[in-house]
């Protein structure tokens, strides 16, 4: 994806109205963050302490950081960005982002782009100093930024499809923060540029330095964590009611619902938004506080909000208090939590929605109203190495991306545009089972000799296959085999596992996928 980075170097010393040919700092934990071009020509750099930055130059002037200063003074110049291109993203204070595909095509280019975006972010700070890199992906495009500020140019351009030739000759050190002792265990290897990196072996990479190793590389290739998103909902995108006497019936609430629906639904439009995660929320005269978040995969419409709303009263007072209500809602409040530029609905082939995908669709959502997020699920493939792993159930409406892992670390490489970002060595290949069995199906495994074959650690098994009982079963003769794939997960953390696959070819024309764990085989799949 095409993206644009505008970067504005040291913008906490410019939202402190401080120019630049003052000799100034911004320390955060007696340390120089930012400093302006008078003091680093004085020789201050980041990192510096206090009274190093004050031996260079007696004469700077010291300025202590305020993130909450740095974001409103950059608001403005997200607002005055936002009126030429949607879907922009924050990254920080003094740096955003957004995808160029439609911009770029409606200035001219992105050359065109670029060059507007550096003036309208100038205009907006009241001085000159903002850098624009554009690149196939956020990182390309970050580093083209700094890349422009280092050699005095206001705008860099990476060619499409030339992102990996164009970070071949950068220093690993580029990586940003949190890789920088990756950096440092890479340069100490001898791989010192982006390009030695990116032509590493995905698998020699991630067994060695792990997830985090992983992603680097990826980055290294021009490929990103994850996709440009927007910004979270504008103030003012929360419309409550104050009931006055309370309500104690489903009907009259959702009569309530429908105009806070209809007037929420307004406020997005005008600002072209559409909400794709909503919070209905109740309040009742014993000081009872009911919140329940709802998410779509598709933009809300003013009727599909008022429906939800209405279901969702109705599990509160006619499910959950039997139809009595302790005592009536005095408070009715919906609030858009997710939000994304309102882009359309992609219809049908031949135009519009099935009658039927309506009606299941609001069957699903009211049976998910009464009994809660998970009582409505959804199968949903994905990646892993077993393939009972390769499905998740998703509750209905919910965002069908990977959802956050434990690791930090694993969670930066699942934030990519599908759940097969990672590269899963020692996944079994196609075809898939025709039958995927739970845990606890177990399997007996026996050798020529009549004893149980068994895999050692350098995954050998100890005896050919001869004879296999599914399930505690009779014995079935084996035709043919294949394996062992072994794998050994999370080899770095107390919580790994080791085991083997084994693939088997029945007499009788079965064929199974066994798993080996802990000393136990068990039955993975069924191929017929």
């Amino acid at each position: 994806m095409r993206c644009l980075v505008a970067w504005f170097p040291d913008w906490p010393l410019v939202a402190a109205g401080i120019p630049p040919d003052v000799a100034a700092v911004v320390l955060h934990a007696n340390r120089v963050v930012a400093a302006t071009p008078a003091a680093r020509a004085e020789g201050i750099r980041e990192g510096l302490r206090r009274r190093e930055a004050q031996a260079r130059c007696p004469a700077v002037r010291v300025v202590e950081e305020d993130r909450g200063r740095d974001a409103r003074a950059w608001e403005p110049a997200v607002a005055a960005v936002e009126s030429l291109a949607p879907a922009v993203e924050v990254a920080t204070a003094g740096e955003l982002l957004l995808g160029t595909r439609g911009p770029s095509r409606y200035f001219g280019g992105d050359a065109a782009l670029a060059e507007l975006i550096c003036r309208t972010v100038d205009e907006a700070a009241g001085q000159e100093g903002c850098r624009v890199g554009v690149g196939d992906g956020r990182f390309t495009a970050g580093l083209a930024a700094r890349a422009g500020a280092r050699a005095a140019q206001r705008v860099v351009v990476v060619g499409r499809g030339e992102s990996r030739r164009w970070l071949a000759p950068q220093p690993v050190n580029c990586l940003g923060p949190g890789y920088e002792d990756l950096a440092d265990l890479l340069v100490r290897f001898g791989i010192r540029t982006l390009g030695e990196l990116g032509e590493l072996p995905a698998s020699a990479v991630l067994g060695r330095f792990g997830a985090m190793g992983d992603t680097a590389r990826r980055l290294a290739r021009g490929l990103d964590e994850r996709p440009v998103v927007a910004r979270t909902p504008p103030p003012g995108m929360s419309v409550p009611a104050e009931l006055d006497p309370p309500l104690d019936r489903v009907e009259a609430a959702a009569f309530v619902a429908k105009s806070l629906a209809d007037e929420l639904l307004y406020r997005l439009e005008r600002e072209g938004l559409a909400a794709t995660m909503v919070a209905i929320e109740a309040q009742t005269e014993h000081g009872e506080s009911l919140v329940r978040h709802w998410r779509h995969d598709g933009a809300l419409t003013a009727a599909a909000l008022a429906e939800r709303a209405r279901w969702q009263l109705d599990g509160w007072i006619g499910v959950e208090r039997g139809g009595s209500p302790t005592a009536g809602i005095t408070l009715l409040r919906l609030t858009a939590e997710e939000v994304r530029p309102d882009d359309g609905k992609q219809l049908g082939f031949w135009g519009g929605v099935a009658e039927s995908d309506e009606q299941a669709a609001r069957a699903f959502a009211r049976v998910q109203g009464l009994l809660g997020p998970d009582g409505v699920v959804t199968a949903v493939l994905g990646g892993g190495r077993g393939f009972a792993e390769q499905v998740r159930l998703v509750p209905w409406g919910d965002c069908r991306e990977p959802p956050p892992d434990t690791d930090a670390r694993r969670r930066r490489v699942l934030r990519g545009p599908s759940a097969e970002a990672p590269p899963w060595p020692g996944r079994v290949g196609g075809p898939a089972p025709a039958v995927v069995f739970g845990s606890g199906t177990e399997a007996e495994v026996l050798g020529p000799d009549g004893l149980p074959v068994e895999v050692d650690g350098r995954g050998l098994l100890s005896s050919a296959p001869s004879s296999v009982a599914i399930a505690g079963g009779a014995r079935r003769q084996v035709s043919g085999w294949a394996g062992p794939w072994p794998i050994e997960e999370r080899w770095w953390d107390r919580g790994g596992r080791r085991r083997a696959r084994l693939q088997v070819l029945l007499e009788d024309g079965g064929a199974y996928l066994l798993s080996r764990e802990r000393g136990c085989w068990t039955v993975e799949g069924s191929y017929c």
